[in-house]
């Protein structure tokens, strides 16, 4: 059977980032949770995938993604659970249940209107679909809300080596390149020192990283970072970029 055009451009994707990867040397295991852009395939894919072929190493432990992104198109006060069995991408099925810990969270809230048109969530599902087959996925995407409201609802699934966290959000919007390589690199460096809060003009991820950077410093995590772009690299111009950068969260020391 001929694979999607996706499913060929994500096995593409990956093999450049794995390769990458073995490159910088040995690492054993996986990391707990990963913070990768949403521009789409063409633009961040190669970025996401660094990340991506990380978490593929927990294939058969790792059951659940917690997913987060920003809401682009419908405001919303809080965190929104789209209130779905499952979604569809070009690739199939996946399984999006909400569990209860999240379900009775002071905040979370059941809005498939919220979710019918983000795409900071739904991109990512084919690489998780793909490193993770028949991994559930968590999707909440999240509004206006202050990190300690984040940081409980991702501390609600944190236990165990079952439970993976990614956290969706591009970086720096529509600055030339070279004051978009400044703005991300003083971001990034920020984000590696678990040093929140974002402000949204760093990343329009800025709220469910924020509560990412405080359980990662509560859990005592150690951030890495993968690679970094921005659209100028790859599918864009240079005069209005978009920033992009996979950091990996570790609960081990290298």
């Amino acid at each position: 059977m001929r694979q999607p055009p996706s499913q060929s451009l994500v096995d593409e994707q990956l093999a450049i980032a794995r390769a990458e990867l073995v490159e910088r040397g040995p690492r054993e295991g996986w990391p707990k949770a990963l913070i990768l852009p949403h521009a789409g395939l063409v633009y961040s894919g190669t970025t996401a995938a660094l990340g991506y072929a990380l978490l593929a190493r927990g294939a058969g432990t790792v059951s659940r993604v917690l997913l987060l992104g920003p809401t682009h198109r419908v405001y919303v006060q809080g965190v929104a659970t789209a209130g779905a069995d499952c979604f569809e991408t070009p690739l199939g099925l996946v399984a999006t249940p909400t569990p209860e810990e999240i379900s009775v969270r002071s905040g979370v809230l059941e809005r498939p209107d919220v979710h019918a048109e983000e795409h900071s969530l739904e991109v990512h599902l084919p690489f998780i679909q793909t490193v993770l087959p028949g991994a559930e996925v968590v999707p909440l995407a999240v509004g206006h809300v202050a990190p300690e409201a984040i940081c409980r609802s991702i501390g609600a699934l944190w236990d165990g080596e079952e439970t993976a966290v990614v956290v969706s959000s591009d970086l720096s919007h529509y600055h030339p390149y070279p004051d978009a390589q400044r703005r991300d690199a003083a971001t990034i460096r920020q984000i590696l020192d678990l040093s929140g809060p974002l402000e949204p003009d760093q990343a329009c991820g800025a709220y469910p990283v924020n509560g990412l950077l405080m359980c990662a410093a509560r859990h005592g995590l150690r951030a890495d970072l993968l690679g970094s772009c921005n659209s100028g690299d790859t599918a864009g111009r240079r005069d209005r970029v978009v920033g992009y950068a996979a950091i990996a969260f570790w609960e081990d020391q290298p």
